[in-house]
């Protein structure tokens, strides 16, 4: 059974960097897209920020030059650092591991970390 595990939520005034953590156990398939996405009181899950297996990343507007994706595959973790932190950026936010193939693609997700932003 695959389990992603998060860690390094928590609260932080605004301004302020926060950096996440995900990491993978147990067999799991083949990684291809690694990200993050977060989800708001009464709002959409959205997506923050995306690195494909060759190291190519996106970002959504709103946290572009603030945030910043990696990942390290041989322990099949994903970062995402974010600084200038703002209290629009307060959410719940979740790891996604997608593997296999774009007809057949499947997905890991992390538990999700809370991420709170004061003013």
């Amino acid at each position: 059974q695959v389990h992603l595990v998060e860690s390094g939520g928590g609260l932080v005034q605004a301004g302020g960097s926060l950096r996440l953590s995900c990491a993978a156990s147990g067999s799991i398939f083949t990684i291809n897209n690694m990200g993050w996405y977060r989800q708001a009181p009464r709002k959409q899950r959205e997506l923050v920020a995306i690195i494909s297996s060759s190291g190519t990343t996106n970002y959504a507007d709103s946290v572009e030059g603030r945030f910043t994706i990696s990942r390290d595959n041989a322990k099949n973790t994903v970062y995402l650092q974010m600084n200038s932190l703002k209290p629009e950026d307060t959410a719940v936010y979740y790891c996604n591991f997608r593997y296999g193939s774009s007809d057949f693609p499947g997905d890991y997700w992390g538990q999700g970390t809370q991420v709170t932003v004061s003013s």
